[in-house]
């Protein structure tokens, strides 16, 4: 796995839900290297479609008021927290173990091992899935044998469901808002882990964009969502 660009300090002293969001700077600051190498195609992990651009208008119009940003879906309560154990995408046909993640020697978030392709990794530091707070759920897209467990993460569209499997034999069921995809130069680290909502919500992470040798694929793609509901 490569060195990061630049060292950060692991966050120290903050509540668990808080956690998941101060990770940002151990995820966005290194490039959240999640992939050792690109698919022998070389094409790269599908990515969710661009915003279409707005047709030009035929005659100057005044500028509508800006309307107001609805406000989160409230999504269902908090659970107790629970360690994963598995993570289930029916839409994209994943069905994955979980296991936790800590910090390397180097202050950095450690990866699932890359020659395991059906893996995903769950930030222990921080909140578990269905928890009140932002869990962080990472899996690789690829890596020198071909597609892995997140490649399609890309495909996700809002209202497709997320289903985490947790130890307490619970399963925590996420809704999809948004899927979107952020260079790694310029990680988002306050919209994707910030928290404040009230929710308990996740984010599952991976790879995309160019692929380059020397310097690992140039994005991440992100999946937004929101517990709304649990069996």
């Amino acid at each position: 796995m490569p060195s990061p660009d630049r060292p950060t300090r692991a966050p120290r002293g903050v509540p668990g839900p808080v956690r998941a969001g101060a990770v940002a700077l151990l995820l966005a600051a290194g490039g959240l290297w999640l992939v050792h190498d690109g698919t022998a195609t070389g094409t790269g992990p599908p990515l969710p479609p661009a915003p279409s651009a707005p047709a030009a208008p035929t005659a100057p119009a005044p500028a509508p008021a800006p309307a107001p940003t609805p406000p989160p879906p409230p999504g269902a309560p908090p659970l107790p927290a629970s360690v994963p154990t598995r993570v289930r995408i029916p839409s994209i046909k994943v069905d994955a173990p979980v296991t936790g993640l800590g910090l390397t020697p180097a202050r950095q978030l450690a990866t699932p091992p890359m020659d395991q392709r059906n893996l995903t990794g769950w930030y222990r530091d921080g909140a578990a899935p269905g928890a009140a707070g932002t869990s962080i759920v990472i899996g690789h897209a690829d890596n020198r044998s071909g597609p892995a467990v997140f490649y399609r993460l890309g495909l996700l569209r809002p209202g497709d469901t997320v289903e985490v499997a947790r130890k307490d034999r619970h399963t925590a069921v996420f809704t999809v808002d948004s899927v979107r995809v952020f260079p790694k130069r310029d990680f988002p680290d306050a919209l994707v882990y910030g928290g404040g909502t009230g929710r308990a919500e996740l984010r599952l992470i991976t790879c995309g964009g160019k692929f380059d040798r020397k310097t690992g694929y140039e994005s991440n793609t992100v999946v937004f969502a929101h517990l709304s509901g649990s069996r």
